[in-house]
């Protein structure tokens, strides 16, 4: 009986293996050869070196010719690329992994008996990396790659704007011993930030994106991504009010490489008289989403705006935009910022922006 079973499945008898656990003295295999040739981070690996090498003066700038060594900002800032693409929530669970995991040694360039760095050493020098602003740096280069793939729309943009919740909490917030005599709102009516701050964060601010919503301490995360790929083209962190979206969608439009005569599609909450004549000064067509006809919430919009075949496109296109907060949001640093001051956390956010860049990007470029 046994023997026509076996003949039938093609049975065959196969030993126990040796569960030996003796450390073996020498490795032959790199770490170049035990990454797959198809890892996504493959290709994130050669784009990221790409414009790492571009910023080389940069960085010769924020460091002297003679001293004690620090860590290489290049896999200073390859580290934190990983954190923000495998949500790695902490600087010291980063660490730890970079210490047993040959992915993310390989990624940053660290050899196999290359011995990580302490927490505080890592936070220390990221501080010179953010005083020069080389994640905006990081993220303009990793956009001059897509515009030479031609990834990149030069005529229709899209921006929004998202809360980013501070590492504050709402019982931090103290009353100031020296407030302003007059305070910043309309008509110099003292507003909350004019009186009072977080012990913990001063730059953050108590703030709620709907009435139904409750006022959290936060800033706002602001890109602007083309329409043809969704690929955020500038980004910035501002503190949390009314106005900042407008004032940071203008700030960001004047930097941006465009068209003579291009547009930028929005939601409602940029469906202001005073934005709208900004972008048609700067020759940018105001593709607004409106609102439905009510005396409290005026449209400034023509009828040749509105009417347009571009409007149409640009309102569907704009939902591109949401994909990017949406990935950024996902369980990873972006959701709740564990960085304090407007200064670190535009540093995350703009990393952030270029992680998912770069991500969109290796899907976008065949493989070479």
């Amino acid at each position: 009986m046994a023997r026509c079973f076996h003949r039938t499945i093609g049975y065959v008898f196969v030993m126990r293996g040796d569960d030996q656990q003796q450390e073996a003295v020498f490795s032959y295999i790199g770490l170049e050869q035990r990454v797959p040739k198809d890892h996504p981070l493959c290709a994130i690996r050669q784009m990221t070196d790409a414009a790492l090498r571009e910023l080389d003066s940069e960085f010769q700038q924020l460091y002297a010719r003679r001293g004690r060594p620090s860590i290489a900002p290049e896999k200073l800032i390859r580290a934190q690329l990983l954190q923000v693409l495998y949500s790695v929530h902490s600087e010291r669970q980063l660490i730890e992994q970079m210490d047993y995991n040959l992915l993310y040694r390989w990624f940053v360039g660290l050899n196999i008996d290359d011995p990580v760095w302490d927490v505080t050493v890592f936070t220390k020098n990221r501080e010179r990396l953010i005083e020069g602003q080389v994640a905006e740096q990081l993220l303009l280069a990793v956009v001059e790659q897509a515009r030479a793939h031609q990834l990149l729309s030069e005529e229709h943009f899209t921006v929004d704007g998202t809360l980013i919740q501070a590492w504050a909490s709402r019982r931090s917030f103290r009353e100031k011993q020296d407030p302003p005599r007059r305070g910043t709102g309309t008509g110099g009516r003292k507003l909350l930030r004019d009186t009072h701050e977080s012990s913990t964060d001063p730059d953050a601010r108590l703030y709620k994106r709907s009435s139904a919503a409750a006022a959290v301490p936060s800033y706002l995360g602001h890109v602007v991504t083309e329409n043809r790929n969704g690929l955020v083209v500038a980004a910035m962190v501002t503190q949390s009010s009314k106005t900042a979206e407008q004032e940071a969608a203008s700030a960001m439009v004047d930097k941006l490489k465009r068209a003579v005569v291009s547009t930028l599609g929005a939601d409602k909450s940029y469906q202001q008289e005073q934005f709208v004549k900004q972008l048609r000064a700067r020759r940018v067509r105001p593709h607004v989403a409106e609102y439905a006809p009510n005396p409290k919430w005026p449209n400034w919009l023509t009828g040749e705006e509105r009417s347009g075949e571009g409007f149409s496109i640009s309102q569907r296109k704009r939902k591109l935009v949401e994909k990017v907060f949406g990935w950024a949001e996902q369980d990873r640093v972006a959701r709740q910022v564990k960085l304090r001051g407007r200064a670190r956390v535009d540093w995350l956010f703009r990393l952030v922006a270029t992680a998912h860049n770069l991500l969109r990007m290796q899907k976008l470029i065949p493989a070479q």
